[in-house]
Parts: C-alpha cells; structure tokens; sequence
C-alpha cells in the first residue's frame, strides 16, 4: 500500500477541481493547470478532495498511485501559492539584471549571456548578485532555474559561480607551496 497514494489531496477554498477520464484540471487564484494520469489509476472529486485509487495490484499500478498523488499536489499548490527558487551569484563583477521576458547575465564571459525567460515564468533580480524564479509549475520553475545555473556552476576552489540559496558547496584548499 502507498502511504502517499491513500491520502485524498484536500481542495483548499477558492480552488476547484474537475476530473474528465484520465485529467484533472484545478483553478486557483494563480491560475489554472492540468494533469493527466496514466491509466493504471482511477481519479475521482469528492467531499472538497480529490482522491487516488489504484487499478489492480501491479507493480506499475502501485508506482503510478503515489506519483499521480503527489502531482495532483502540486497542482495545488502552484495554484494557491506557486513554486519559488532563489540563486545567488557570487564572484568579482558577476551580476544579473532582469528586463521583461530577458535577463542579461554578466558572468565573466567574453560577451553578455541573454537570457530568454520561457512563458508561465516571472524572473525577478532583487539585487544585482540575486535571481528569484517564480511560477505555478513546479517542473517548469526548477528547469528554468537549473539553466540559468548551467550558464556558470560554482566552482570548490573560490566559489564563484551561480548557486541556489540553500546549496552547499564543499570547498577544496589549492595547491600548497
């Protein structure tokens, strides 16, 4: 049995949920997203919840159970709330500066990196040397994220780089004399 998969997923008020065959759909203050489950599952509204039953007693089935809960999850809260990640820049004249749908990233390269900011996702710089993504899908935010980190890793020696908020970089001593 999925711990996961047997809790029905609580519609919090102001949002709705309607399920049609295999897709749920949710409307929230925020927006509005769907999902579509694989047919190892049956989806089902009702009592303020949305609720997730497995179809037999497969492997696959049990898989699908938890997944397709916790999708269902996260439907809701990027429709109340949103999905947030915060990337730090660190390093002598690294900077960032966001303008509509592009950001320019200055990141020590021999020209500036533009930076085309995908549809569904807000890409806030507070400071020069901090990048906010916000969005409602989850998958999306964190992609977006990871591809602006791709443009310049933190490295173990110095540090510089561009990392998430929370990340640890474990840092290596240089060469010794």
């Amino acid at each position: 049995m999925s711990r996961i998969g047997k809790r029905p997923v609580a519609l919090p008020s102001g949002v709705e949920a309607s399920v049609s065959g295999q897709t749920v759909s949710v409307k929230g203050p925020k927006g509005q997203r769907q999902f579509t489950a694989a047919d190892d599952v049956t989806l089902s509204v009702a009592d303020g919840a949305v609720s997730v039953e497995p179809r037999g007693k497969s492997k696959r089935a049990r898989q699908q159970w938890g997944m397709s809960r916790t999708q269902i999850q996260n439907l809701i809260t990027g429709v109340t709330e949103g999905f947030k990640k915060e990337l730090e820049i660190n390093g002598v004249g690294y900077r960032a500066q966001a303008q509509g749908n592009k950001m320019t990233l200055n990141l020590g390269l021999s020209h500036d990196v533009v930076f085309e900011v995908p549809e569904g996702v807000t890409v806030t710089t507070p400071k020069n040397t901090e990048i906010v993504v916000e969005g409602i899908d989850q998958q999306l935010v964190g992609q977006v994220a990871a591809n602006i980190r791709e443009w310049r890793k933190p490295e173990p020696y110095k540090g510089k780089g561009i990392k998430y908020k929370d990340e640890y970089i474990f840092r290596k001593e240089g060469k010794k004399k």
